[in-house]
């Protein structure tokens, strides 16, 4: 696959025939390992049969494999190579990848190449899920007074849900309903499988007849193709041109839940040649396929490229945590619940940088989806992965999804015959771990996380006097330094109509969305049914909520029609918005402005909840400062409440028909009633439907009109799409590393700086640099949409690059996007001075604590600072995936030596700062940085390995990798 591997693997005499299939071939490694492989972890397993089968001595070295055989005793020590089967993107980090490889086709074509050379070598499927933008929410009939009067009950036949039919008049805002029905006619809602994926027609919930698809979906499909049709033609583009591309298309679904139903494989097949299926992504949901037993982890957008061109990715062969599950999970615990708890185990553990892999008794009792659940989230422990090796578990998952007899048969024997099958029946011994944390699953009770990390849980019985506490304390990771006497406080505001009550601790977003939970049908059909029990109780949600519901696919949508809930959730609010990444990255539509103003006027606590896996502060909405992540069910039952404030267990939630008080106890969902939807409405034909759906794909996209020529045509006036300049200086040969003579300092920055400070992923604020440029190009602030949706315009990109409203600059004092140019003292944007020093011809450093580049691995986190001049970033630490990125774009990461930091060392930031590279780099060498006041201190070069240091004289990845072609 690799342009520039030596052809034919050392070890190929291990290549054998699979006893049961003759006909099909692999490396045996479990012989070729023998009594040290039986030994190693399941996903050590895995790195050492990519090794051994992509051995070509140059990339993949004999060493490389047998360090990995000797995993016990090198590992921490080592760098190692892992190729990867495959490489999944989504289109907000997928973009700028596609169009750096057009840029590069145009570079080789420019120094005298073939430009048709340029393609990925591995198979590269793109998914377009975060587009998506909430620009309309809730059904017309949402919380409308009960239509027939008196007594409301549920309607017939919306099997497997039993309810007495009952005449009602027309549904109001549904023109499609045709009026008072006989519920149970004829030809009217045959079963519970009777809607598709392609439209799934939604019951009217009082009169059973099929409506048309909702209007919420479908002006946000609208809104979707119009204001991204750039992006989407140069997409489709992509698909027409590059080799090994697929572009999965808009409302399909999101990356991780189309890789997880769609695009896994777990055991390769390619010429009747066998191997593991393995990933990585540029979507830190990747982990989630680590749950099906397929070896995947989130990378940044740069490694990524280098994958796609053969390269493969290096990592420290690492600690491998023993994760025990025990014990029975308790009836009332969700998928989310075990996350969460599990997740406290392992941030305890300090898991970060290793792998998880999760055995024992416990494990069995698991489903697919609550394993894919809990592997989802791994990214949020910090950890690179968490590993449930194949079992019988996930062999009958494989047959509902569609694995034909034929595949699952070849896909059990090659595993076993490679002992990468797990059975917990067997009596053989448990592979050697570098530590083991024991998780008991019968102590797990239902939790939430918030008010502003993933890590804070609080359990649900304790939620109200948590939040009371988090109004006393200090501001902080918890706090909001709420004064005692204005805890209480009140503001009426007029909506729609009526006069409302905000307060702290009120709930005006609840989002049901594609993260996390998606892949786990018993969560979201739980909140379905829990809202079906809240509409026949006569509970209602206010509606200034924000609520939305945003499933991971067409499957959800689905499931949820199909077992007659959703139209109990529409009715509540939570109506289908589309398909993709929206709420959790920033992508809500704004609140209604009176309660925006009511929460601004009375400086409201007002709160966020939702299930997804992101809640940092701001990132919701401006105006919401605490935000929680819960389960769907309790997303559904805090939106009914209307407040995060109340004791669940002695609260009612509201006031239902005849005046009676509805707790949660009384429409909580048991069980037996969830398994018993779950096995009706989960069945592998809607995974068969699913794939007919991805196939066709859709009406708007099929339609779509996109240039075939081999270079893409570069609209000049596109505020989208625009060739960047990573390429303008490419030569055949590297220019060696050049000294960083007085440079300034750009940000001076503290601890926890994440890509979302870096590299903001949501809306464009309308003072922002971005936002002048855009509107120097004829935009209206309507039009800006978000920085994830121009990452492939390098002008706005750069503009957007520390643009982060939250950003704490130490040289402000206080949170804004804002920096001093020390040349002339002006305070400006970050962009604007950025500029001004280059201009001038200063070169920029950035000076920041610990953890500098933790979130969400972000390519444009590093190509934004690279392309404003910053030639060095020096921290106390960094999160591992950012510090590559750094190297990949030709930043030097520089770290001060322990106990080190500005402060110990007397420095301002003010001062100009000179690095002097020596002409042969090491890994981790030490470099002396000389300030301007005289002071001379060294720091540590954060280059790992010798490829790493290739990669930095090349200037990054991406022209180290364009100069091959050359």
């Amino acid at each position: 696959l690799c342009l520039f591997r030596l052809p034919g693997s050392p070890y190929q005499p291990a290549i054998e025939a699979l006893e049961s299939h003759p006909e099909k071939k692999f490396y045996n490694v479990s012989k070729l390992g023998g009594a040290k492989y039986d030994t190693l972890p399941y996903s050590i397993r895995v790195l050492f049969e990519s090794s051994v089968r992509n051995c070509d001595g140059c990339l993949v070295k004999e060493t490389d494999a047998m360090n990995i055989l000797d995993w016990k005793t090198k590992q921490n020590h080592v760098e190692v190579p892992f190729c990867p089967a495959r490489v999944v993107l989504q289109d907000f980090t997928g973009i700028p990848a596609m169009v750096d490889f057009a840029a590069m086709r145009e570079a080789v074509r420019n120094a005298g190449g073939d430009p048709v050379k340029v393609n990925p070598a591995c198979p590269t499927d793109l998914t377009v899920d975060h587009s998506l933008q909430i620009d309309f929410s809730k059904c017309a009939i949402q919380n409308a007074p009960n239509p027939g009067g008196g007594e409301q009950k549920a309607p017939a036949k919306l099997s497997p849900l039993k309810a007495q039919p009952r005449k009602l008049p027309p549904c109001r805002g549904h023109s499609g309903c045709r009026g008072s029905c006989g519920a149970g006619e004829p030809g009217r809602a045959s079963g519970p499988f009777s809607a598709q994926i392609e439209n799934t027609p939604i019951l009217c919930p009082f009169h059973l007849q099929p409506v048309p698809e909702p209007e919420t979906v479908l002006k946000n499909q609208e809104m979707e193709f119009g204001r991204n049709r750039e992006r989407l033609q140069f997409f489709k583009w992509s698909s027409k041109v590059f080799e090994n591309i697929s572009i999965i298309p808009p409302e399909t679904g999101t990356a991780h839940q189309v890789n997880l139903e769609y695009l896994s494989r777990v055991v390769f097949d390619v010429k009747d040649f066998l191997h593991p299926d393995s990933v990585v992504g540029t979507d830190s949901h990747t982990t989630m396929v680590n749950g099906l037993g397929i070896l995947g982890w989130g990378v940044g957008g740069i490694e990524t490229e280098a994958v796609m061109l053969g390269m493969p990715v290096t990592l420290t062969l690492p600690e491998v945590v023993g994760c025990e599950l025990t014990g029975t999970v308790s009836p009332f615990a969700t998928s989310i619940d075990i996350v969460l708890s599990i997740t406290k185990h392992l941030r305890q553990a300090d898991v970060a940088g290793k792998f998880v892999e999760f055995f024992g008794s416990g494990v069995s009792q698991l489903s697919v989806a609550d394993r894919t659940t809990i592997a989802n989230m791994c990214p949020e422990y910090g950890a690179i992965l968490s590993f449930f090796p194949v079992d019988n578990v996930t062999l009958k998952h494989l047959k509902h999804a569609g694995f034909d007899k034929a595949k699952l048969e070849v896909t059990e024997a090659y595993l076993k015959a490679v002992k990468l099958f797990r059975n917990y029946e067997s009596s053989s011994r448990e592979p050697e771990y570098s530590q083991v944390v024991q998780v008991s699953l019968s102590s797990i009770i239902p939790y939430v996380s918030g008010p502003k990390r993933s890590q804070d849980r609080v359990a649900v019985n304790n939620m109200k006097s948590d939040f009371q506490a988090c109004l006393n304390e200090k501001s902080g990771v918890k706090g909001f330094q709420i004064a005692a006497e204005k805890q209480n406080d009140i503001v009426p505001v007029q909506y729609e109509g009526n006069e409302y009550k905000l307060s702290h601790g009120c709930v005006v977003i609840a989002a049901v969305i594609s993260c996390t939970n998606n892949c786990n049908p018993s969560v979201m059909l739980a909140a379905g049914l829990l809202a079906k029990k809240a509409v026949e109780a006569g509970l209602v949600v206010k509606p200034y909520i924000r609520t939305s519901l945003s499933p991971g696919s067409g499957m959800v949508t689905h499931y949820l029609s199909s077992s007659g809930v959703l139209p109990y959730l529409s009715k509540l609010g939570f109506e289908v918005v589309g398909y993709g990444c929206s709420t959790c990255v920033g992508n809500t539509a704004p609140l209604p402005e009176a309660i925006r103003n009511a929460i601004k006027q009375g400086d409201i606590i007002a709160c966020g909840v939702l299930s997804g896996t992101k809640n940092f502060e701001g990132r919701l909405c401006d105006c919401v400062r605490a935000n929680y992540l819960a389960s769907p069910p309790l997303v559904v039952a805090y939106a009914i409440a209307g407040t995060v404030r109340i004791d669940f267990d002695t609260e009612p939630l509201g006031t239902g028909f005849n005046g009676k008080s509805i707790y949660l106890r009384d429409i909580w969902p048991t069980r037996q009633e969830l398994h018993t939807v779950e096995e009706e409405c989960v069945i592998s034909s809607m995974f068969k439907e699913l794939k007919e759906k991805m196939e066709k794909g859709n009406k708007r996209w099929n339609l779509l009109e996109a240039p075939e020529s081999t270079l893409f045509p570069w609209d000049l006036k596109s505020t989208y799409i625009r060739c960047p300049s990573f390429f303008d200086k490419l030569a055949k040969e590297p220019v060696p590393p050049q000294a960083v003579e007085n440079a300034h300092v750009l940000l001076y920055l503290g601890d926890s700086v994440t890509t979302d400070h870096i590299s903001p992923a949501g809306s464009i604020a309308r003072s922002s640099a971005a936002a002048k440029y855009l509107t120097s190009k004829g935009l209206t602030p309507r039009e800006f949409n978000s920085y994830g949706a121009r990452r492939g315009n390098d002008a706005v990109m750069t503009r957007g690059t520390f643009a982060n409203i939250k950003l704490l600059n130490k040289f402000i004092g206080k949170p804004a996007p804002k920096t001093i140019h020390f040349p002339s003292g002006q305070t400006l944007d970050v962009f604007e001075a950025a500029e001004l020093y280059q201009k001038e011809g200063i070169p920029v450093i950035i000076l920041a604590g610990k953890k500098y580049g933790l979130g969400s691995s972000r390519d444009w986190a590093a190509k934004g600072p690279f392309l404003l001049g910053v030639k060095a970033v020096l921290a106390e630490s960094y999160e591992k995936v950012h510090r590559s990125q750094l190297i990949g774009i030709g930043i030097a990461p520089l770290q001060f030596h322990p106990g080190e930091n500005p402060s110990t060392l007397g420095l301002t930031g003010r001062e100009q700062f000179s690095i002097l590279f020596p002409p042969e780099l090491s890994p981790r060498m030490t470099l002396d940085i000389k300030t301007s006041t005289g002071k001379v201190f060294s720091v540590i070069a954060l280059f790992e390995n010798n490829m790493e240091i290739t990669l930095y004289k090349n200037g990054g990845s991406l022209n180290f990798v364009a100069r091959r072609f050359l």
